[in-house]
C-alpha cells in the first residue's frame, strides 16, 4: 500500500493533466469501427466489414449510417464485394434514396462492364431499387441489356422490365419496352424466352385487358420448342402460359397435347401439375371417340401416382389437385385405387384427403377392397380420421347400390361397439341410407332406438330424431321418445329443435288420437317461447295447416321425398372448371377461385376450360362475361351452374311479386354499357343508367306487409294469422297485394292484358308450343309463345286443365337466365280452372332480373305453381325478343364501331332459299327492330347496313347481301359483328324466323 501511493505522489502533476483519459475510450463502437475498415486501403478488409455489415442488417440491426461507405465501395472489381454492396443498397435505397441517386452512376457504369455477370447483376440491383428517383435513370442500361449480346443479360433485363412496370407502369409503356419484351419471345435462348413469358405474364395479370401476350400457332410453337431445353421454373412459366391459350380446334390442342405430355415425367412436382393443367384444359376439345384421348387418360395416371410418394406436404397439394381431377374426369385414376390406401404413419391431413378421394373413385368393381379398407379404418384411435372413415361407407351404400346391404351391416357391427362417436356418425350416415333406399333397411331402427341415450351431438340427435318421426308408425313408443326430447326443447341446438318440431306433427299426422297434447305443447314452445325466427315461422305454418286442413297437412308433410343423390360434395361444375384451369396454385388447394382469398382482385380472371369440339359454344372469350351479363356494381365472384334449377327455385319465394310497378320500356332497361367504345356516349344517353338503376330498386325491394304480435298468436283451436300463408293472400296483407285485381283496373289495366295493343307492322310472333304436357304436370298443360308488343315483352300462355280437380292459386318464377328475364307483373289466372278449360294469359316481362349465362344462352327455365304442386319446365325464346325501338345507329357511328370490332368476331351465315327483294328484306326485320342504316347496290347485289341493339346494351352490326340480277339466286349472305360473339348465332336465327315467316 505504501507503494502505491508513493508511485502517485511521485506522478501527481502527470494525473491532473491527464484526467480526461477516464472519460474517452479507444473503442468507438461497432459502427465507427465498421466505418474505418469499410474506407480501409486492403481489399480483404474492406471485403470483411461489408460482409459484417451485412451480416448485423440481416439480424435487424440498422446500418443505415453507414451508406456512403458502403456505397463507396462499389468501384471495384471484386464480383463478390460487388454483390455484397448491391444486397445492401437493394435494402436501404427506400429510407435514403437521395443517397441512392450517388450509385446511379456507377450501375450505369456496370451495365456496359465487360463481364456479363456484372452486366446482369447491375440491373437486376437497379430494378429491384424501388426508388421513383431512379427509374429514369434505369431506361437507357436496361434497353441496352434487353439487346445485349448474352443471353444471361437478356433474361435478367426481361424480368427487369416487369419490376419496373410494378414501379412505374406509364414508363414502361412509353419507352417501348413491352414490344421489346414481346421480341423476346422469339428469343435463341429457352431461358430467354421462358423469362419474357414470365414478364409478359405478371404485367398481363395486373392489366387483365391489356392482350399483352397475343397468342396464335406460331408464338406457341417458339414456346414448345423451349419447353425442351431451359430450367424446371422455366418451363412452368410456359406452361402456365400455354394454359391460357385457346387452340382453333381438336388437331392443334392434340399437337399441343403431344408435345407437353413429356413434362409428365419431371422430377419437379410443379412441372407435372403444370403440364396436367394444360393436358386436362385441351383434352376439352379432343372428341373422345379418338384413339388418342384414350392414351391422353392412361399417361395421366402415373405421374399423379408418383406425386403421392413425395414428403407428406407435397402429397397433401397433390391429393387436393387429384380430388379435383378425379371429380372431373374419374376415368382416369379408376385402377388406381390401391395408391390411395391410408399408411399408418400418414399425417390427419393426409389420411382424410385420401379418404375423400377413395369414395370418389369407389365403384361395383372395387367396393368389396374400399369397404374391407373402411371397416378397419374405423377402429383407428384418432377420432377425425374415424368418424369420416364411418361417413364414407355411408357414402359407398348412397353411391354404389349394390353394396348398400353390406355397409348397413358394417355400420350396424360399428354400432355394436358402442364408442359414442362411431354410434353418432353411423345414425347420421343410417339416415342418408334410409333416404335413398326407402322401405328396405328399416330393420334396423330397433337397434338405432336403443342408443337413444348415448347421442349428445346435434346432427346425431336431429338424425335419430328424423328417423323417430318418418317411421313413427314401426315404433310402439314413438311417442315416449321424443317427448324426453320435449324436456330440455330450449336447450337444444336449432338444428334439433327444427327436427323435433316436424318430427311430432308428423307423428300427430299418423297417430292423432294419442298425441294431440304432445303437438299442442310443441307448437306451443315453437312460437310462443321461442326467438328463432326460423323456429317461429316453422310452428306457425304447421299450427296454420293442421287447424284450417288437415288432409292438406297431410299432403304437405308427409310427402313422398324425392331420393338424395348419390354424391352431395361435389363441387360445381362451372367452379370445378375454373378450378381446372388453377390447377398448381393455391386455388387447387384452398378449392376456392383466386378471387375468394386475392385481396383487391388485382390480376384476377376467372377462366373457363374451351368448349369441345363440335358443341357450338364458342371458345374462350374474355368478352363474353361482360357482353352477356346486364351491368352489375359488383358481379358474383363465381356464376353459378344453370344445373341447379331445383335450388334455385325452391329457394324463391313462389307468391306472385307484390309489385305494381308498370314495366318500363326497353330503352330504360338497358345497361348503360358502351360495348362500342368512345363516341357513342349520346347515342345510349346517360339517362338510361340511372333510370334502370331506380327501375331495379324499386321492382327488387317491395316491402313486408306489417304484422302486429298480437295477430301471431292463437291457438291450437283457432288458426294463428301468420305472414306467410299456402294459399290465398297472407292475412297481414293489405288486400291489394294478395288478391288478383278486378278487371279492367290495377295490373289489367297496366299491361293492357285486355287487349287493344297492336302488333307492330310486320314482327313475327311464333306459334304457340307446348312446354309442359298434361302428363308430367299431374293434369296441367302450359302451351306458350313469346312476343314483343309496343316496346314490352310478353310471354303469351295458355292453361289447360285435363285433371278432373279445380286448379287455383297460380304463381310464376323464372330461373337466372342470361339476359336477366322475369316476371314484371303477377300471373293474372283470375278464376279457377275447371276440368277440360283452357286460359289464355299474357305475363309482361322485364329484363332486370338476376343474370347468369345458359346454354344455350336463349334458354329459360319457369317454377309454374298452383294448388296442386310447383312444376317445371324450360322454353327457349326467339333473341329478337330483346331486340329495342331505339337500335338505329348513326351511319359515321356504325362505320366507326365495324372497323373498331376484331375481325376475329365476324360470323358469316347463309339462308338459303329466301325469295325477297331489299326493300321487302329491310321492311320485315325493321318490324322486329332490326334497322337498316345503310343500303349499296354492288354489281347485282344489294348490301344492306343493319344495326340491333338488346335490352342489356349490346350492339350487333349486320351486312345482309341479297342477289338481284340472277333470279335464280335465292340465297342470302349474312355477316354479323359483335362484341360478344356467341350471340351473332343467335340473332342469325332470328333472320331467318323473320325473313322466311
Amino acid at each position: 500500500m505504501e507503494w502505491a501511493s508513493q508511485l502517485c505522489e511521485n506522478r501527481g502533476l502527470g494525473s491532473k493533466m491527464t484526467d480526461s483519459k477516464y472519460f474517452t475510450t479507444t473503442k468507438k463502437g461497432e459502427i465507427f469501427e465498421l466505418k474505418a475498415e469499410l474506407n480501409s486501403d486492403k481489399k480483404e478488409k474492406k471485403k470483411e466489414a461489408v460482409k459484417k455489415v451485412i451480416a448485423s442488417m440481416t439480424v435487424g440491426k440498422d446500418v443505415s449510417a453507414l451508406f456512403p461507405d458502403v456505397v463507396n465501395c462499389m468501384q471495384t472489381d471484386n464480383l463478390e464485394l460487388k454483390k455484397l454492396v448491391y444486397l445492401y443498397l437493394m435494402n436501404y435505397a427506400k429510407s435514403q434514396p437521395d443517397m441512392a441517386i450517388m450509385a446511379v452512376n456507377t450501375f450505369v457504369k456496370d451495365c456496359e462492364d465487360p463481364n456479363p455477370l456484372i452486366r446482369a447483376l447491375a440491373v437486376r440491383t437497379m430494378g429491384c431499387i424501388r426508388v421513383d428517383k431512379i427509374t429514369e435513370y434505369l431506361c437507357e442500361p436496361l434497353r441496352k441489356c434487353l439487346k445485349d449480346e448474352d443471353p444471361y443479360v437478356r433474361k435478367t433485363a426481361a424480368v427487369c422490365v416487369a419490376k419496373l412496370h410494378d414501379i412505374n407502369a406509364q414508363l414502361v409503356e412509353d419507352q417501348g419496352f413491352l414490344d421489346t419484351l414481346k421480341d423476346l419471345i422469339s428469343d435463341s435462348n429457352p431461358m430467354v424466352v421462358a423469362n419474357a413469358v414470365a414478364a409478359l405474364s405478371e404485367i398481363a395479370e395486373s392489366h387483365p385487358n391489356s392482350n399483352l401476350l397475343d397468342l396464335n400457332p406460331q408464338t406457341i410453337n417458339k414456346l414448345l420448342t423451349a419447353l425442351n431445353e431451359c430450367t424446371e421454373w422455366g418451363q412452368i412459366f410456359i406452361l402456365d402460359c400455354l394454359a391460357n391459350y385457346t387452340p382453333r380446334d381438336d388437331r392443334e390442342s392434340q399437337s399441343i397435347c403431344e408435345r407437353v405430355t413429356p413434362r409428365l415425367s419431371h422430377a419437379n412436382s410443379a412441372v407435372v401439375l403444370s403440364a396436367v393443367k394444360v393436358l386436362m384444359k385441351f383434352m376439352e376439345m379432343l372428341p373422345k371417340d379418338l384413339d388418342y384421348y384414350g392414351t391422353l387418360l392412361k399417361k395421366l395416371a402415373p405421374p399423379l401416382v408418383t406425386l403421392l410418394s413425395a414428403e407428406p406436404e407435397l402429397q397433401y397439394v397433390a391429393l387436393r389437385n387429384i380430388n379435383l381431377i378425379v371429380q372431373k374426369r374419374p376415368e382416369i385414376l379408376k385402377h388406381e385405387m390401391k395408391v390411395f390406401f391410408v399408411k399408418y404413419n400418414d399425417p390427419i391431413y393426409v389420411k382424410l384427403e385420401k379418404l375423400d378421394i377413395m369414395i370418389r373413385l369407389a365403384s361395383q368393381a372395387n367396393i368389396a377392397q374400399v369397404l374391407a379398407e373402411l371397416k378397419e379404418y374405423a377402429t383407428e384411435v384418432d377420432v377425425d380420421f374415424v368418424r369420416k372413415a364411418v361417413r364414407a361407407i355411408g357414402r359407398c351404400a348412397i353411391k354404389v347400390e349394390q353394396s348398400a346391404e353390406r355397409c348397413v351391416s358394417t355400420l350396424l357391427d360399428l354400432i355394436q361397439t358402442k364408442v359414442n362417436y362411431v354410434v353418432q356418425e353411423a345414425i347420421v350416415v343410417i339416415k342418408d341410407i334410409f333416404r335413398k333406399y326407402p322401405n328396405k333397411y328399416e330393420s334396423v331402427i330397433a337397434t338405432l332406438c336403443e342408443n337413444l341415450d348415448s347421442l349428445d351431438e346435434p346432427e346425431a340427435r336431429a338424425a335419430m330424431i328424423w328417423i323417430v318421426g318418418e317411421y313413427a308408425e314401426r315404433i310402439d313408443n314413438a311417442d315416449e321418445l321424443l317427448e324426453s326430447f320435449l324436456e330440455g326443447f330450449h336447450d337444444e341446438s336449432t338444428q334439433v329443435q327444427l327436427q323435433l318440431l316436424t318430427a311430432i306433427v308428423k307423428l300427430f299426422l299418423k297417430k292423432p288420437t294419442e298425441t294431440q297434447e304432445l303437438v299442442q305443447q310443441v307448437l306451443s314452445l315453437a312460437t310462443q317461447d321461442s326467438d328463432n325466427p326460423d323456429l317461429r315461422d316453422r310452428g306457425y305454418i304447421y299450427w296454420r295447416l293442421l287447424s284450417t286442413d288437415p288432409v292438406a297437412a297431410k299432403e304437405v308433410v308427409l310427402a313422398e321425398k324425392p331420393l338424395i343423390s348419390e354424391e352431395t360434395d361435389l363441387i360445381e361444375p362451372t367452379l370445378l372448371d375454373e378450378l381446372i384451369c388453377h390447377i398448381g396454385t393455391l386455388a387447387s388447394v384452398y378449392h376456392k377461385p383466386p378471387s375468394a382469398f386475392v385481396e383487391g382482385g388485382r390480376g384476377v380472371q376467372h377462366k373457363r376450360l374451351p368448349a369441345r369440339a363440335g358443341s357450338g359454344e364458342s371458345a374462350e372469350s374474355p368478352d363474353v362475361g361482360q357482353a352477356v351479363s346486364a351491368v352489375s356494381d359488383a358481379p358474383p365472384a363465381v356464376i353459378p351452374s344453370q344445373g341447379d334449377l331445383l335450388g334455385d327455385l325452391l329457394n324463391l319465394d313462389l307468391a306472385p311479386p307484390t309489385s305494381n310497378v308498370p314495366p318500363v320500356p326497353s330503352s330504360m332497361q338497358m345497361g348503360a354499357m358502351d360495348l362500342l367504345g368512345g363516341g357513342l356516349d349520346s347515342l345510349m344517353g346517360d339517362e338510361s343508367e340511372t333510370s334502370a338503376s331506380h327501375y331495379r330498386t324499386e321492382v327488387q325491394s317491395p316491402q313486408p306487409p306489417e304484422c302486429s304480435e298480437r295477430e301471431l298468436g292463437g291457438d291450437v283451436g283457432g288458426s294463428p294469422a301468420m305472414g306467410v300463408s299456402l294459399g290465398g293472400a297472407p292475412v297481414g296483407m293489405p288486400a291489394g297485394l294478395g288478391a288478383a285485381p278486378a278487371v279492367g283496373g290495377g295490373l289489367g289495366d297496366l299491361f293492357d292484358l285486355g287487349g287493344g295493343v297492336g302488333v307492330t307492322a310486320g314482327s313475327y310472333i311464333p306459334p304457340k308450343t307446348v312446354w309442359l304436357p298434361a302428363m308430367k304436370a299431374k293434369g296441367l298443360e302450359i302451351s306458350g309463345t313469346f312476343a314483343r308488343r309496343s316496346g314490352v315483352i310478353h310471354m303469351d300462355l295458355s292453361f289447360t286443365n285435363k285433371a278432373m280437380s279445380v286448379m287455383t292459386d297460380f304463381a310464376i318464377q323464372f330461373n337466372k337466365n342470361s339476359f336477366g328475364l322475369a316476371p314484371a307483373g303477377p300471373l293474372q289466372v283470375l278464376t279457377p280452372l275447371s276440368p277440360n278449360q283452357t286460359v289464355d294469359v299474357s305475363l309482361p316481362l322485364s329484363t332486370t332480373g338476376p343474370v347468369m349465362k345458359m346454354e344455350p344462352l336463349n334458354n329459360l327455365q319457369v317454377a309454374v305453381k298452383n294448388n296442386i304442386d310447383v312444376f317445371y319446365f324450360s322454353c327457349q325464346y326467339p333473341i329478337s325478343l330483346l331486340f329495342v325501338e331505339d337500335g338505329k345507329m348513326d351511319r359515321q357511328v356504325f362505320l366507326a364501331t365495324w372497323k373498331d370490332i376484331p375481325s376475329e368476331n365476324e360470323a358469316q351465315f347463309q339462308i338459303k332459299d329466301c325469295h325477297l327483294n331489299s326493300d321487302a328484306a329491310s321492311n320485315k326485320l325493321q318490324g322486329s327492330n332490326i334497322f337498316t342504316v345503310a343500303k349499296r347496290t354492288v354489281d347485282t347485289q344489294d348490301m344492306l347496313y343493319q344495326s340491333v341493339k338488346l335490352t342489356n346494351g349490346i350492339w350487333m352490326l349486320a351486312e345482309l347481301r341479297i342477289q338481284t340480277g340472277n333470279p335464280n339466286s335465292t340465297d342470302l349472305e349474312l355477316s354479323v359483328k359483335c362484341r360478344a360473339p356467341e350471340v351473332s348465332q343467335y340473332v342469325y336465327q332470328c333472320y331467318e324466323l323473320i325473313l322466311r315467316n
